[in-house]
């Protein structure tokens, strides 16, 4: 009874999680995409030079409160049982994110947020349909999993350049600057995969989370639906 009762609490604890992170992204407003706040943006047009630490805390604060990034890859480790193919994973979309962010803001490389939010938008819909067996079943293919990763890691990147370029970083100090905020968005896409690795460890472990697998990928796809609308809308009348 006892060991019943845990693996319950287990299992809502688990659906509680991607409802919790629904309703965020959907209360969020503008701040689903990660946006840049006023005091952040007013301290980064300020200081020029080298300053590895406030880039560092940004990067880490950019990614924690990302609530699209965090959709992706929880969409991106949920059928994923071993550390060994968590680290391939994860290390596609950094090697996606990390060159296009870099390459982006070094070489001014302006697009549209609302667009690429809408994108990003649209790799949590993918990833949720690809976790169901929606492409296998509608076209009988199995598109790689690996090569979505990294192009969806691209446009995360681009995400995070166009927010960058909000900044107006100072041209000195911008490559170490740029390389300590990359660095902080690692720090903080670890921070965030800890927690929901821990959670979902607990969660496979009842005997409902095959039962419930199927439904918390739709409220994944529903959360990225969400986020995509909130994108387009905001295109279609800025």
């Amino acid at each position: 009874m006892k060991t019943s009762t845990i693996s319950a609490s287990a299992a809502r604890w688990g659906m509680g999680l991607l409802w919790v992170i629904a309703f965020l992204v959907l209360m969020a407003g503008d701040a689903v995409a990660h946006g840049v706040t006023e005091g952040d943006k007013g301290y980064i047009q300020e200081i020029t030079g080298v300053h590895l630490i406030s880039f560092l805390y940004l990067g880490a604060k950019h990614m924690v409160t990302g609530y699209d990034h965090i959709l992706f890859l929880f969409g991106v480790v949920f059928f994923l049982y071993r550390l060994k193919h968590v680290g391939i994973y994860v290390s596609l979309f950094a090697l996606g994110h990390s060159t296009t962010m870099l390459a982006g803001v070094f070489f001014n490389i302006g697009l549209n947020a609302y667009l690429i939010d809408a994108i990003i938008g649209l790799s949590v819909v993918y990833k949720a349909l690809d976790n169901i067996g929606a492409f296998q079943r509608w076209f009988g293919v199995q598109p790689s999993t690996k090569a979505a990763t990294l192009i969806f890691g691209l446009f995360h990147g681009f995400g995070l350049s166009t927010k960058l370029l909000d900044y107006d970083i100072a041209p000195d100090g911008l490559f170490p600057n740029l390389l300590a905020f990359n660095v902080g968005v690692e720090i903080g896409q670890f921070l965030a995969l800890a927690v929901i690795l821990i959670a979902m460890g607990f969660w496979r472990r009842t005997t409902s989370f095959g039962q419930h697998a199927y439904a918390a990928n739709v409220v994944l796809m529903c959360a990225g639906f969400i986020l995509i609308g909130y994108q387009l809308t905001g295109y279609l009348v800025a």
